[in-house]
C-alpha cells in the first residue's frame, strides 16, 4: 500500500500540492483527474517516488515517453528489463539481439498494433506510435505496479481503449494520470480529483457520474 501523510510540494515559490492525503490499496485501478496545471503530474511522480522507496520495480510510463530516439523501438522496449540481466547480456543485446527479448518485445508490439516498427528508429515514428513504444517497454518491465501520466494522449479512441484493457489486466495495482474522464469511469474503481493542487474527490467510481467529474473543468 502507498501511503501520503499531509504532503506538499513547492515548485519555484509556487506550490503545486498542499496536504495531500492518500493511501492506496494493493489492487486498486485508479485514476487521476483535472484540469491541466491542477497538480495530476507531480502527484503522479510523488507516488512513483514513494513506491519506489519500498518497491523499485514499479513500471512507469512517463508523459514525455523518455525513449532514446537514436535507438530502435526494439532496443528501447527492452530497457524496461535492463536491471533484470547482467551488463554483459544488456550490451551483447545491444549490438546484436538474442532470440529471447526479440520474441518478447515482439509478442508486446504485437497487441500494440507496432509490430512492423520492431527495428525502426524511434525518431522515425508518428506521435502514436512513440507513445506506444513506451507503453510497451513498461509492459516489458512488468511488475505489479504501473504508474502511467496520460499514457493514451496522442492515440485514438480505439487505440486507447485497447491500451486500457491491457494495462489494466497486467497491472495488478494501477495509478493514471487522465484527462479523458470516460477512461476513467470505465476503466478505474477509485477516482481522486484535483484542483490548484488540492485534493477536492476521493471515491469509487461507482458514486460518480461524468457530470460529476467536468465540474472539475468548470472553474
Amino acid at each position: 500500500m502507498i501511503q501520503l501523510n499531509s504532503a506538499s510540494v513547492t515548485y519555484k515559490g509556487k506550490t503545486a500540492l498542499s496536504d495531500i492525503t492518500l493511501h492506496i490499496k494493493k489492487g486498486q485501478k485508479l485514476a487521476l483527474v483535472g484540469r491541466s496545471g491542477s497538480g495530476k503530474s507531480t502527484l503522479l511522480k510523488l507516488l512513483y517516488e514513494n513506491q519506489n522507496k519500498l518497491n523499485k520495480n514499479a513500471a512507469l510510463i512517463p508523459q514525455e515517453y523518455a525513449l532514446v530516439q537514436n535507438l530502435s523501438v526494439f532496443h528501447n522496449v527492452y530497457m524496461g528489463q535492463l536491471g533484470r540481466r547482467s551488463t554483459w547480456y544488456n550490451l551483447l543485446n545491444l549490438i546484436k539481439p538474442f532470440h529471447e527479448p526479440v520474441t518478447q518485445v515482439s509478442d508486446i508490439l504485437e497487441n500494440l498494433q507496432i509490430k512492423d516498427k520492431l527495428f525502426e528508429p524511434v525518431h522515425q515514428l508518428s506521435g502514436g506510435q512513440q507513445q506506444r513504444t513506451a507503453i510497451a517497454r513498461a509492459q516489458m518491465h512488468d511488475g505489479d505496479f504501473l504508474l502511467a501520466d496520460e499514457p493514451v494522449s496522442s492515440l485514438d479512441e480505439t487505440q486507447s481503449q485497447l491500451v486500457m484493457q491491457l494495462l489494466c489486466e497486467q497491472f495488478e495495482t494501477v495509478i493514471f494520470s487522465l484527462h479523458d474522464i470516460d477512461l476513467a469511469l470505465k476503466f478505474c474503481d477509485r477516482i481522486i480529483g484535483l484542483d490548484h493542487g488540492q485534493l477536492v474527490i476521493d471515491t469509487s467510481t461507482d458514486r460518480l457520474n461524468r457530470s460529476d467529474l467536468l465540474k472539475l473543468y468548470e472553474k
